[in-house]
């Protein structure tokens, strides 16, 4: 091998969910039937807003690109997971642990973009009505897309660098699922505190700059909606934000408490990574459709047309 850290291992073991073959059967069971219902909820998003010329708005443009990002994001963490819980040797090569860490950066981290975005999208909705067309032009909302990829990609650059430039010894073990950075710095028999230094600091800019536009744009939101009389108003208002709300809190909370907590191998970090890998994407076109009037109306009237 070429590279300086990997001259020693050729493959990293994975702990997994679990070591009990019945268990692994019912996790088998439970992750298949979790991934069958994100592809196809998220494919069924994409095809009714495709379909519907009443969606082809920009909100429900981002709402297609967060679909498109949650079936890339599954499809990198449970097949490998299926996979593993049919075989008794859970092993994944060095490439394939940095190209595990790399392709989940760069969704998660677009993902975080675009749920930063739909909040901005929101604030103009809402605060400035009159002038929503013109702010949320169909331009601006591809180069919002294109930049969140971009600047998702830069990020994960950056963070594989740091994966490559750790030296493994003996110690091949992920006390994980999937190939998380956290989960490898532990291995590491060199210094990884400026590695995890840079990693925190990646994760405060990255996150808390995605967050912070959210905070802002619902502050503003709020500020709004309650100034509008009319009851009815202010829960219409607050109907269109609520779900992007919920999906918000589901990614956001699991996903820093995952890279910012102290890796210890605990059930907590199976957790987080769960929630925010696994689960998150398959509820994300649930939340939207069985909350939207909007989607539910579109799903209708394609019914009827078939």
């Amino acid at each position: 091998m070429a590279l300086r850290n990997h001259t020693t291992i050729t493959e990293f073991f994975l702990t997994g969910l679990s070591t009990d073959p019945h268990i692994e059967a019912l996790l088998f069971a439970l992750f298949l039937v979790i991934y069958l219902l994100t592809m196809m909820g998220n494919l069924m998003m994409l095809l009714v807003i495709r379909a519907d010329s009443h969606l082809h708005t920009p909100m429900y443009f981002f709402l297609s690109n967060l679909s498109f990002l949650d079936i890339c994001f599954s499809s990198v963490t449970v097949p490998k997971l299926l996979e593993d819980l049919l075989s008794e040797k859970k092993t994944i090569s060095v490439e394939g642990c940095m190209a595990q860490v790399f392709f989940v950066f760069i969704t998660a981290g677009t993902e975080a973009f675009l749920l930063s975005m739909m909040a901005y999208d929101r604030y103009a909705a809402i605060c400035h009505p009159l002038l929503y067309g013109q702010v949320m032009s169909n331009q601006l909302c591809v180069r919002l897309v294109l930049t969140s990829w971009g600047l998702a990609s830069l990020n994960s650059v950056v963070i594989v660098l740091l994966a490559i430039n750790l030296d493994f010894c003996e110690a091949q073990t992920i006390h994980h699922y999937i190939c998380e950075l956290p989960s490898l710095f532990p291995l590491s028999c060199s210094d990884t505190s400026i590695n995890i230094n840079i990693l925190i600091c990646s994760i405060f800019l990255h996150g808390f700059g995605t967050f912070l536009p959210i905070f802002i744009s619902y502050a503003h939101i709020i500020s709004t909606v309650l100034s509008i009389s009319s009851t009815t108003g202010r829960n219409k208002a607050f109907s269109t934000c609520s779900s992007h709300l919920i999906a918000v809190i589901l990614f956001f909370g699991s996903g820093l408490v995952r890279y910012l907590m102290p890796t210890s191998g605990s059930s907590l970090d199976l957790l987080a990574s769960l929630q925010y890998s696994v689960v998150t994407p398959m509820l994300n076109p649930l939340i939207y459709s069985l909350k939207n009037k909007d989607v539910k109306a579109a799903l209708k009237r394609m019914l009827e047309k078939y």
